[in-house]
């Protein structure tokens, strides 16, 4: 059978490994910064743990795992569960003896239950840091996958704006330092609800909110086609049309909205908090630019309460590479309240894309060996195997072609792995207490002492 992968998923060469490595050291180096702690939760989850957190939507991209008690299961009734199973192919799991768990949809829910479970141990407010890939069943295109990687930053237990500002200024800082050119776009879901009761639609809240989520994707015409699919009416619908001629100033569409809001206390409060958190990035330095209020982001997930962030790159058309948002209420369903949470998270896959498209990858973000060292055969073999260990020792990548073959095939083996230098350890030089080495990128090749190769 011709081997294949499964759908969404990828193999990393040497080179994307440390690609994606040289990104992820950039962002833990930024969360310890900003003093974030690591953290890291199971690949899979209770399903109980996750179903319901995400949305109508969210929920039919979880992938379950069949119950392992069918395989425990006694003949008998493992037939009933496999005809079961075979059943429910077709369509949405129902049944409870078929699946009991399921692979992590992100990360955010997973931190819930964990402070959940350990809020009596943790110090408030508490910050974590975490780098772990997640699953979706959703359909594979370009930058988005089915197994990918996402690197959060929460923090839990304070409802202070000035986290909303910090973490601005971590997706900021980070995004510098990948010299990735970024545009933060913000909301607040206090605005979204007032929107809602704005156009007397608060019992549809979730659809508007839905529907509005796929502008980028579907455009105006869709966005009200899918309302009016949702029972929304025109009426209704004609109130919101000012949401779609939105101007470049935010503290002028902030302004327009406390005049429509007069007397909504939800859709008041929304715009209080995202003026303040805009006010303190101004004051603090962020160019405007880089700041945008998109009163039609919505980001459909319900556990949102607050503020809502999406990161968009500036010079690729790609969704979005971040997101996150203020998430208040999330540790009440695992039983535990008054833990209000805020957390982001950088798509690592994405940026990754973005970043290759760009050509931002610096050289040192690929793996090469720095020394090939040619193979002679006979007693030189073990003068160069103690050179290597001297610099292996240094922190400097060298490795012995393993036969001792002609010369040309080292040379092509040097080449088509990238090794920059190519050694030349034979009897000459140990017994002059040399080393010739030739730079394969220059061309250039020089004989110089063994103690000023190590120096070097």
């Amino acid at each position: 059978m011709k081997p294949s992968l499964a759908k969404g998923t990828r193999d990393f060469t040497a080179q994307e490994v440390s690609r994606r490595k040289y990104i992820i050291n950039i962002l833990q180096n930024n969360f310890e910064l900003f003093g974030f702690q690591p953290l890291e939760t199971p690949s899979f989850e209770n399903l109980s743990t996750l179903t319901g957190k995400y949305g109508e939507e969210g929920d039919r991209l979880i992938f379950k795992i069949l119950n392992s008690s069918i395989n425990e299961a006694k003949e008998e009734k493992k037939n009933q569960m496999l005809h079961d199973f075979q059943k429910a192919l077709d369509k949405p799991f129902s049944a409870e003896s078929l699946t009991d768990k399921a692979l992590r949809y992100d990360l955010t829910v997973p931190f819930a239950r964990f402070v959940a479970m350990n809020h009596g141990k943790l110090t408030f407010p508490f910050k974590r840091s975490q780098i772990q890939p997640v699953w979706r069943a959703d359909r594979p295109q370009k930058g988005r996958f089915r197994e990918f990687y996402q690197c959060d930053a929460d923090v839990v237990g304070s409802e202070s704006l000035l986290q909303e500002v910090e973490l601005i200024q971590l997706y900021l800082k980070s995004f510098a330092d990948l010299k990735v050119p970024v545009t933060i776009h913000m909301n607040n879901r206090k605005i979204l609800s007032g929107l809602a009761e704005y156009a007397g639609i608060t019992d549809k809240l979730i659809d508007f909110t839905v529907a509005l989520d796929k502008l980028d994707k579907i455009g105006k015409d869709g966005v009200v086609k899918e309302l009016l699919e949702r029972e929304i009416s025109q009426e209704s619908i004609d109130k919101l049309d000012f949401l779609f001629s939105q101007s470049d100033d935010a503290l002028e569409n902030l302004l327009q909205l406390k005049e429509k809001f007069a007397g909504n206390e939800i859709g008041l409060k929304g715009v209080e908090e995202l003026e303040f958190v805009l006010t303190q990035s101004l004051n603090l330095g962020v160019d405007i630019q880089n700041l945008v209020f998109n009163i039609t982001l919505a980001r459909g997930l319900d556990y949102y309460t607050g503020a809502i962030f999406e990161v968009k790159a500036d010079e690729v058309a790609m969704g979005s590479i971040g997101g996150g948002g203020r998430y208040d209420n999330l540790t009440e369903v695992f039983g535990v309240k008054n833990i209000p949470g805020i957390g982001i998270s950088f798509g690592l896959d994405r940026i990754y894309l973005v970043m290759e498209e760009l050509n931002l990858f610096p050289e040192e973000a690929s793996a090469k060996i720095e020394y090939l060292f040619a193979n002679f055969g006979g007693e030189e073999i073990t003068d160069a195997l103690k050179l290597i260990m001297k610099l292996r020792s240094k922190g400097i990548s060298a490795e012995l072609y393993p036969e001792n073959a002609k010369i040309n095939k080292q040379f092509t083996y040097a080449e088509k792995k990238g090794i920059k230098n190519l050694v030349f350890l034979g009897e000459e030089e140990i017994k002059n207490n040399t080393v010739t080495f030739k730079d394969l990128e220059a061309g250039e090749q020089k004989t110089v002492s063994l103690e000023e190769f190590l120096g070097e």
